[in-house]
């Protein structure tokens, strides 16, 4: 039996997590935590039958521990509830499924209580990379990617450690607004944002596709996980998303890995990893999909690839800057407060505007996140 804790299982990844949990019978959930949704939750917790529970909100978490009192189940909120989620005794493994560099306290108390853990949270590389995979290796825990381009990639290096990278191949789906000018872009809405041609993802990630600065975040966050530079990671945009990424190595022999857009094969992969399990839905057809077409990036038009490209050449706390101007800014976007390439403005502004630390501790990187904040909001309401 599998013991898993599950931060955010609300979200689109730890819903999925779930049913994976749900089909294969060996994994029990022992922990667990959520944002707000305390509805879905309950009725999470009541299916599952965790040991303890966390929600963000204080008073949501009472309200919630109201209506389970007829279970066992321990109830907790804020950030000390979601730590004691991360390094929970009896849990094996942790699935990092929260949004935002919320991640980075929880998964770096996990991987100080031993615990091996599957990240779907981008940021925690993205912002903490620096100090996160260090860590990891000094505690002998595995780092297991959960995003389908950096699972890719992780697949196409099983039986080839000790062979040199040449390049990485990281895959992009081009969004909604692929093939849009800069003045096309201006006139888009959030409606038209959040409609992603493949995949379905939480609202937050699907504006990020769209602006093409989740691809930004996965270059930084690939540098980190597969100790590779920056600039041997090359972004292919390929629409069909059947090719979720490859690694080029040295003899230049390319070995990816193809499927159908379905992230419970990246999640499945991580928490049963290096077991390979049956998997019910539909499988690749080649003959159906029949082509497969790549692209280079516009980065002119797509801003937010070239603005991370920017942020980790410079590294230090830059990518923090970026991470956080974008968190601001799409929240921003989807609250329909600014348009759609004003998340490009509000990202290099915080780029150009807020001090650069070269080695920034947990606590430097947490300042950072919140001077960008003050910073935009000030911008926001000038």
């Amino acid at each position: 039996m599998k013991k898993i804790a599950l931060l955010g299982s609300t979200g689109s990844i730890g819903t999925q997590t779930l049913s994976i949990a749900r089909e294969k019978k060996d994994i029990q959930i022992v922990s667990m935590s959520c944002g707000s949704n305390i509805d879905l939750f309950e009725e999470q917790i009541r299916e599952f039958n965790p040991s303890l529970v966390s929600v963000a909100d204080d008073d949501k978490a009472l309200e919630l521990k109201n209506r389970i009192s007829d279970l066992s189940t321990k109830v907790m909120s804020g950030m000390d509830g979601l730590i004691e989620v991360a390094t929970f005794d009896e849990a094996e493994i942790v699935v990092t499924a929260i949004v935002g560099m919320l991640g980075i306290r929880p998964t770096i108390a996990a991987i100080n209580a031993g615990k091996d853990i599957a990240l779907a949270n981008k940021e925690t590389l993205v912002t903490a990379g620096h100090i996160i995979m260090p860590m990891a290796k000094e505690k002998g825990i595995s780092i297991l990617p959960v995003d389908s381009e950096h699972s890719a990639i992780f697949q196409s290096l099983q039986g080839n450690e000790g062979n040199r990278i040449h390049k990485i191949l990281l895959t992009a789906s081009g969004g909604p607004f692929r093939g849009f000018s800069k003045e096309q872009l201006n006139n888009v809405t959030l409606e038209d944002a959040l409609k992603h041609p493949n995949w379905n993802m939480g609202r937050k990630i699907t504006i990020d596709s769209a602006t093409m600065v989740n691809k930004g975040l996965e270059v930084i966050e690939a540098k980190w996980l597969f100790n590779v530079e920056y600039n041997d990671i090359e972004v292919y945009v390929h629409p069909q998303s059947i090719l979720h990424s490859a690694v080029e190595y040295e003899d230049g022999a390319v070995v990816g890995q193809m499927g159908l857009p379905d992230m419970r094969l990246p999640i499945q992969y991580a928490l049963y990893y290096p077991k390979r399990l049956p998997m019910t839905g539909d499988y690749l057809n080649l003959f159906d999909v029949a082509n497969l077409t790549f692209e280079k990036p516009d980065l002119n038009v797509f801003e937010g690839l070239g603005l991370a490209y920017k942020a980790i050449k410079i590294g230090g706390n830059m990518p923090t800057i970026f991470n956080a101007a974008n968190e601001k800014a799409v929240a921003l976007f989807l609250d329909k407060q600014i348009s759609f390439t004003d998340i490009y403005k509000y990202i290099k502004t915080a780029m150009d505007s807020i001090e650069l630390i070269s080695n920034p501790d947990l606590d430097e990187i947490l300042m950072t996140e919140q001077n960008v904040y003050k910073l935009l909001d000030g911008v926001h309401n000038a």
